[in-house]
């Protein structure tokens, strides 16, 4: 790898940053999108057909309510991390390479590819992440029969 690791990291933080933001606009949006159609729906319908296209309509803003929600505490997360605090310990905000794997601990998120490296972003709370949290460099373990070594940690 060209870059060093903690530029690296820096550069996984910001991505996976955007990719949250990105989520909560297209959810601000959809559900903007749904209170406004059920302004304009309110205006001209009359009888049981309306009140159940503003129910569903109702149903399907509590559900991207929800998702907001759920995103908004990950960009909490992402928002406590300081991407240039390098730990000798696996903490939040760790980016942990094993078995030739980059494994960022902050929150579950998809996997990235950034500079041709794959990322994944994984919760401390996670089977995996729990195991990693508080180990060094050298630390071996197992997951589904495989064998894994932290090979650095940033």
């Amino acid at each position: 790898m060209s870059v060093s690791l903690s530029t690296f990291k820096q550069k996984a933080h910001v991505y996976y940053l955007q990719l949250v933001q990105d989520r909560i606009d297209v959810f601000r949006d959809m559900i903007a999108a749904l209170t406004e159609d059920s302004k304009n729906d309110a205006k001209g319908s009359a009888g049981d057909k309306h009140e159940t296209a503003l129910s569903m309509m109702h149903i399907e803003q509590e559900k991207l309510n929800h998702k907001l929600s759920e995103v908004l505490a990950q960009k909490a997360i992402l928002d406590k991390i300081d991407p240039l605090k390098v730990l000798d310990t696996i903490a939040l905000g760790s980016l942990v390479k094993a078995k030739g794997i980059f494994l960022y601990l902050s929150t579950a998120l998809p996997k990235v590819s950034i500079e041709g490296i794959n990322v994944i972003a994984l919760s401390p709370q996670s089977p995996l992440g729990a195991k990693l949290m508080g180990n060094k460099v050298g630390f071996t373990f197992e997951i589904n029969g495989t064998r894994y070594l932290v090979e650095s940690v940033e």
